[in-house]
Parts: C-alpha cells; sequence; structure tokens
C-alpha cells in the first residue's frame, strides 16, 4: 500500500517536500515496488497512469511531392500523425511511397487475413500514376486506410503496423549513429520516440532501445544531464526487468553521469552489485555497443 507522508507544507498549497513511503501489509506478499526509490515510484505510477489512458490518434495526409532519381521516379506522401483529445504540440511528421504501404498491406494480409477481409487497398495503375487526380484520390483513400487499421486493436498493436510507422527513420538514425553522425542520429530519435510512446502505450520495454540510443547520443554529445535524464526514463522502465539486455549495460553508463554530475551513483552501484551477485559472470556489451547492433540489416 502506498502511504503519502504529508509535511506542512502541503497542507498550505505549497510544493510539497513529503514522502512517498510503502506501508506493508503482513498479510500480502511482497511487491517489486518495495525496492523502488521515491523518485522511481513516482515514475511508475505516471507510466502506470498513461498506459490507462486511452490514446487516439488522427492521420491526416496534406501533401505530396514528387521525387525523381535517375532510374526510378515516385510519390512520397506525407503523413501527419496527431493525439486527438487535446493539444497536441508534438506532431509526428512522416513520409512514405506507395510501394510502402503495398508492402505493409501485404504483411497485414498474412497475419490478420479475417480483419483484412473487408480492407480496401488503393489499386496500382499502368498510367496516370503522377497526374494530380490520382495522387488526391490516394491520399484520401491512404488516409481512410491507415485510420481504419488504427480502429482495428489487433492491427494497432502489431509489430508491422509500428514498423511502418516508425523503422524507416529509427534505420535512419542509428545509421546516422553507427556512422558517428550524432547530432543527425539525436534529432530523428527525438521526432520518432514520441510516436513510438503512443503507439506503444501498453508495452513500455518496446522504447527501452531508443530511450538508451538517445543516452549514447546525448553522452558523445558531451550533454550529460540530457542523457542522465533519458536515462532516468530507460531505468523506470525496467526496473522489474532486470534480464533485459539493456539493464546492466544501462546502469553501468547512469552510475558513471550521476558521479560526472555529482548525483548519487551509490543506490545505482548498489542494485549494480545486487545484480552481479544473482547472476552469473557473462559477457555484456557497453551500452553503445549495444545500441550500434539495433537496426543492423
Amino acid at each position: 500500500m502506498v502511504k503519502h507522508i504529508c509535511c506542512s507544507d502541503c497542507a498550505q498549497g505549497y510544493k510539497p517536500r513529503c514522502t512517498i513511503l510503502l506501508v506493508s501489509n503482513s498479510n500480502a506478499s511482497p511487491s517489486p515496488n518495495s525496492l523502488m526509490t521515491t523518485k522511481e515510484l513516482q515514475e511508475y505510477w505516471r507510466n502506470e497512469k498513461r498506459q490507462c489512458r486511452q490514446v487516439k490518434l488522427l492521420f491526416e495526409i496534406p501533401s505530396t511531392r514528387i521525387v525523381e532519381h535517375h532510374l526510378s521516379k515516385y510519390v512520397l506522401y506525407k503523413i501527419i500523425i496527431l493525439q486527438t483529445g487535446s493539444f497536441d504540440s508534438n506532431k509526428s511528421v512522416i513520409e512514405r511511397r506507395y510501394s510502402d504501404f503495398e508492402k505493409l498491406h501485404r504483411n497485414l494480409l498474412e497475419e490478420f487475413s479475417e480483419e483484412m477481409e473487408d480492407v480496401t487497398f488503393p489499386k496500382k495503375t499502368l498510367t496516370g500514376n503522377f497526374t494530380e487526380e490520382i495522387i488526391n484520390e490516394r491520399k484520401l483513400a491512404f488516409k481512410d486506410y491507415l485510420r481504419l487499421l488504427y480502429s482495428m486493436k489487433y492491427i494497432q498493436r502489431s509489430k508491422k503496423f509500428i514498423d511502418f510507422l516508425t523503422r524507416p527513420e529509427l534505420q535512419e538514425a542509428y545509421g546516422c549513429l553507427r556512422g558517428g553522425q550524432y547530432t543527425k542520429a539525436l534529432e530523428i530519435l527525438l521526432e520518432v520516440i514520441g510516436l513510438q510512446e503512443r503507439l506503444t502505450r501498453g508495452n513500455p520495454l518496446s522504447i527501452v532501445p531508443t530511450l538508451c540510443a538517445i543516452v549514447v547520443c546525448h553522452k558523445d554529445l558531451e550533454n550529460p544531464a540530457s542523457a542522465f535524464e533519458y536515462g532516468e526514463k530507460a531505468l523506470s522502465r525496467l526496473h522489474v526487468h532486470t534480464s533485459h539486455r539493456y539493464y546492466i549495460p544501462l546502469l553501468e553508463t547512469m552510475i558513471t553521469l550521476a558521479y560526472e554530475l555529482g548525483k548519487d551513483f551509490l543506490s545505482l552501484q548498489e542494485k549494480l552489485e545486487e545484480w552481479k551477485a544473482k547472476k552469473d559472470p557473462i559477457r555484456v556489451f557497453t551500452l553503445k555497443e549495444l545500441a550500434v547492433r539495433e537496426y543492423v540489416q
């Protein structure tokens, strides 16, 4: 049970300095939350509340552009993804071509044949693909297509649907990271993380790699405070998943950052020692080594 111990400031409406304590019930079984610090507990409950709220996304395709290369020509559809029900200042903007939609449709048919039975997809045409009429028709068709897919919960939560909306940007970001282009990688990762969070609200572990990649970028760009901030977000998602491949590399990085920033690194060090005492010695990659291995084709 969570007990809120208030100080005098709370009663007077000031910013509280109070403490959140975990009071155990002698008849209840131990909870993993009992090992969490106050800050971790607060972050945990914030995540729980966010997951309880139903997130609804709105898809718009306001414009297109024609791309011409030496041997190819295609239309890119600009997709804007907004969260409905509240002011969403962090809208996500991506671009996809017809072949990307076609691949998504084919992949979804393999896994969700019954759910996709009545879903129509814009057919290819032999001529006129670049006329204003055809492009406008497809803009409307793809907008309705995405909205329909998102309305079906099984598809909405599927990896194939989420990959369609995030994977190209993540592949580009990790490519930049591997090439040492940390500023560019960070810029892309910060753009995609918000969309990832909305799409994977029920699976907080799925965005841990992205959060850790952001930590790596900030650390290599000598922004330790920002690296520590995103590291805390990642750790809050791993507090009961200590066997996760990112847990120990992240913990080691956070110890280094905390020491550099003059923060409490001893509690983090204790967690690391506890883990080492329970586990057999194994090869553990550094956080950066793990990050550069993501999305390797």
